[in-house]
C-alpha cells in the first residue's frame, strides 16, 4: 500500500503520513487506531518486539496498575500539561533519555 493510498482510507494528507513515518510528527492513539484499522491489523501489530534495554519486553507488568491513583504520579502529569507545549516535547525527551540509561 502506498502512502496515497494509506492517507485516503485514514482520511488525510499523504504529508501527514510521511511526517509520522520519519517521526517529524507524533502519531495520538486514535490515529494509530485509524492506521491500524485501514491496514486490517492490530494495533499491537505496531510495538512487536520492542524491547527494553534489559531485553525485557516492554508490557504493562512495568508499569503500577492504578498509576493515576498514585497522588504523585497523578500531580506529575498535571503539572507536565501545564507546561507549554514545546517545552513539554522537550521535557518528554529528556525523560525518555534519563530512563534509557537508569
Amino acid at each position: 500500500m502506498t502512502q496515497q493510498q494509506l492517507a485516503e482510507k485514514v482520511g488525510i494528507k499523504f504529508q501527514q503520513i510521511q511526517k509520522y513515518e520519519t517521526g517529524a510528527n507524533r502519531v495520538s492513539a486514535s490515529r494509530l487506531w485509524d492506521i491500524a484499522d485501514s491496514l486490517e491489523v492490530p494495533v499491537s501489530f505496531f510495538f512487536e518486539g520492542i524491547e527494553s534495554e534489559s531485553g525485557a519486553a516492554l508490557t504493562s507488568e512495568n508499569v503500577p496498575s492504578d498509576i493515576l491513583g498514585d497522588k504523585e504520579a497523578l500531580d506529575l502529569v498535571r503539572s507536565y500539561y501545564a507546561i507549554p507545549e514545546n517545552q513539554r516535547r522537550r521535557l518528554f525527551e529528556l525523560a525518555r533519555v534519563l530512563s534509557d540509561v537508569a
